[in-house]
């Protein structure tokens, strides 16, 4: 062994002095293989999933804008279309259905026509991009739906994310990863119907949810279809079954979720709200009047506490897709102490049109309030809370509060 090394750097040292060109040109070729082997080296790393998962968050948060842009919209349909189809793929390779001519192999690779080519070379990568997809469709989601809630009404719905995101990262190698993949992708299905539908339709009650429920069960089906298809159509077998019962619960899960008003209702979103002794409408502005704050409460911009018996006013900027015209309610609720329960005073409707970027502007006021702590939840018409304003009404103290001003 130790005279093969000497003979070999001898004849590297040779081949350097009699021809360079050669030398130069074999020292370029061993760092490139050296160069391709770490790479495929990082690849394989544990630690790559998370890497990609972390870079479609970053890549969907500075791509995305608004949740009625067609262009973001297209990009999330991109993402499910590829997801779905990856899917199939890496399910099908792991469960033993990939026909012979689609082997990664060495010695067949280049005999495959160049699409099989192309994807048998890619398949080593699957999981990778899977990761990357889920990545950018998650945080679009989170974006999106925590525009539209507050997390107190939702951290349900978040944690069932959570959850599953975590649960696929440490069973990469459980048999029960194809069920965990196709439950995912029935989760990001779902949270795409949710929103996109009131958009495209221009409307959003109940009925369109359920619509959008229904859409993601049948686009659900299709891919464990497609994971067990075989060359002869063939009735449900019972492997179908047992990978699409989870994801089908998942789906009916969240349908309750709806039901208990668990998820945002998106793509409906709160832009500014705020409690004011005063609300004017000057051309095509709104001028909000508030007590004057203190000289180091630089962030001030609406009464709390508010000083007085009223009239006091609530003020919301809702944002709605362009397409969107919907009536909000603002449920005005109070309560004397903190150890009760808030009761509900009244529940005004606004009537909204989608399309301005900083939301559709309106008010309510109630004409008396009373000491104690109020709050206004800005709300759907199927009671779903877009977001809240509180404040806690106090006595005057003597001389009328010196008010500021700004305008919306």
């Amino acid at each position: 062994m130790k005279l093969c090394a000497l003979t070999g750097a001898v004849g590297a040292a040779i081949l350097m002095v009699h021809c360079p060109m050669l030398a130069t040109d074999h020292l370029a070729a061993s760092r490139g293989k050296l160069l391709a082997n770490r790479l495929k080296a990082a690849l394989t790393k544990p630690l790559m999933p998370v890497v990609f998962f972390l870079a479609g968050v970053t890549y969907d948060s500075v791509t995305l804008t608004r949740i009625d842009r067609l262009r973001d919209n297209l990009i999330l349909m991109a993402y499910l279309s590829l997801l779905g189809a990856l899917i199939v793929l890496t399910t099908r390779a792991d469960l033993g259905r990939v026909t012979a001519d689609a082997t990664v192999d060495s010695g067949n690779v280049k005999s495959l026509v160049p699409i099989k080519s192309l994807i048998a070379r890619a398949q080593p990568h699957y999981p990778h991009v899977i990761h990357f997809l889920l990545g950018g469709l998650f945080s679009a989601y989170t974006i999106y739906y925590s525009q539209s809630a507050s997390l107190t009404a939702t951290a349900i719905f978040f944690a069932l994310l959570v959850v599953l995101l975590v649960t696929n990262e440490f069973l990469n190698d459980s048999p029960t990863n194809v069920r965990l993949l196709v439950s995912l992708y029935a989760v990001v299905v779902f949270s795409f119907f949710t929103f996109f539908l009131p958009v495209l339709l221009g409307s959003m009650n109940t009925v369109v949810f359920l619509i959008g429920a229904g859409l993601s069960a049948a686009v659900t089906i299709k891919v464990v279809r497609l994971i067990y298809r075989r060359e002869q159509p063939a009735p449900w077998r019972w492997e179908e079954v047992v990978t699409s019962l989870p994801a089908i619960g998942l789906i009916v899960v969240l349908v309750g979720f709806y039901f208990l008003k668990w998820i945002p209702p998106v793509p409906l979103s709160l832009k500014f709200a705020g409690a004011y002794h005063n609300v004017a409408k000057v051309d095509d502005d709104f001028q909000l009047a508030f007590e004057k704050a203190a000289w180091y409460q630089l962030w001030k911009r609406s009464d709390d506490p508010f000083h007085g018996e009223g009239p006091s006013y609530c003020f919301t900027a809702v944002f709605a897709p362009v397409a969107l015209h919907t009536t909000i309610f603002h449920r005005w609720q109070y309560r004397a102490h903190p150890e009760l329960d808030f009761s509900t005073t009244d529940r005004i409707p606004i009537a909204i049109a989608g399309g301005r970027d900083k939301g559709y502007r309106g008010y309510t006021f109630k004409q008396r309030v009373m000491p104690g702590e109020w709050r206004v939840d800005v709300e759907t018409a199927e009671g779903r809370v877009i977001g809240r304003v509180s404040f806690r009404v106090e006595e005057p103290g003597g001389e009328p509060p010196e008010l500021d001003t700004f305008t919306r």
